[in-house]
């Protein structure tokens, strides 16, 4: 029983150490894709270059999800330190998960929030961020997030579910919309948003036009066109 125990480990080790270095070069599809396919459910995705989306959703996403992402190494040091102490205060956690955390948990782990998975995207986010570049990290994240209620997965599904659009030359406002959508895209609609979700998107679009440069480590020549 150890023996196989053992094996699966280096199995599930193996996995990622592989397939990092592969996703350099092929599209990756993600644990949920999969899921969708093997379940016999819909997924529509259409792969979309960085350079062939609009530089105001890149922004919009790092500033919302990750504004760190240029600066540190697949991990917010300092955000998982205040994570921990509120764990032991008793207080709220929020998961202090990176995009490349996330994209970690997307492409090899689970959705289910338990301490494991975020013990196990920790050393997966390092290696990834070791392995890739911000640019290809971002690529992936964002045509591989899930983006619509039914199956849409990537951006360009998810620009074509709510607006009927390319993910390119996006307004602030669309762009701020879409970006409301990844934490919970089966309830978020950017396409026909509520009041709340308008206010989200104003804080998103807020931030991304004053802060956006900072995730100009994505962009080919250092500076995105906002």
């Amino acid at each position: 029983m150890l023996g196989w125990l053992a094996a699966l480990l280096a199995l599930l080790v193996a996995i990622p150490l592989v397939l990092v270095p592969v996703y350099l070069v092929v599209d990756p599809i993600s644990v949920p894709m999969l899921e969708r396919h093997v379940t016999g459910r819909p997924v529509v995705r259409e792969w979309r270059d960085i350079d062939a989306l609009s530089d105001r959703l890149k922004a919009s996403v790092v500033m919302s999800e990750d504004g760190q992402f240029c600066r540190h190494w697949g991990i917010d040091v300092s955000a998982l330190q205040g994570e921990v102490e509120d764990l032991f205060a008793g207080r709220p956690v929020r998961g202090a998960s990176t995009i490349t955390m996330q994209l970690a948990r997307n492409l090899f782990l689970w959705n289910d929030r338990s301490y494991v998975r975020k013990a196990l995207e920790i050393p997966l986010a390092v290696y990834i961020d070791l392995v890739m570049p911000k640019r290809r990290i971002l690529e992936i994240y964002l045509n591989i997030a899930e983006w619509g209620p039914n199956g849409q997965f990537g951006v360009a599904a998810g620009a074509e579910a709510a607006f009927g659009i390319e993910p390119q030359n996006l307004s602030w406002e669309r762009a701020a919309l879409l970006t409301t959508a990844l934490p919970n895209p089966r309830v978020r609609l950017p396409g026909d948003p509520t009041s709340g979700l308008r206010e989200v998107a104003g804080v998103i679009e807020q931030r991304a036009r004053r802060y956006g440069q900072r995730a100009s480590c994505v962009a080919p020549d250092g500076v995105l066109a906002l």
